[in-house]
């Protein structure tokens, strides 16, 4: 069931995108490139890259950005594979609490990256890839 947001003329929509973070400083800069391509299409005006834990910015610092910059509506894009204990249990407290102190502001999480079509088109993809290379 797909839920569609009522936006106005005067709704402002950013995507947060949350990633778990890591010590790897690459490893979080491939979400922060991801945040950069998708705001580069223009059909957000608000991108920011945030993080669990492990990196800046934090998910509070990225959602303070997101009304910062003049959000009124945040999406809140987990980049997770699964609806594990971080989905379910910390970024439903991290949704909470940006909500709790910017009521003005709707903050809506979504689901995790899989299962979904196109995950499994992915690694099906990765599969044939890794198939066709020399290993030799």
């Amino acid at each position: 069931m797909e839920t569609r947001l009522e936006t106005s003329p005067l709704t402002r929509t950013a995507v947060l995108l949350i990633a778990h973070g890591s010590r790897e400083p690459s490893a979080n800069d491939d979400l922060r490139a991801l945040a950069s391509r998708l705001a580069a299409t223009g059909e957000h005006p608000i991108v920011v890259a945030s993080f669990l834990e492990l990196a800046e910015p934090n998910i509070a610092a990225g959602g303070d950005r997101c009304v910062d910059e003049g959000a009124t509506c945040v999406l809140m894009v987990p980049y997770f594979l699964s609806a594990g204990v971080h989905l379910r249990r910390d970024l439903t407290a991290a949704r909470e609490a940006l909500q709790a102190r910017h009521p003005g502001v709707a903050f809506y999480l979504g689901p995790p990256l899989g299962p979904h079509p196109l995950l499994d088109q992915l690694v099906a993809a990765r599969i044939v890839e890794l198939d066709r290379t020399d290993r030799g």
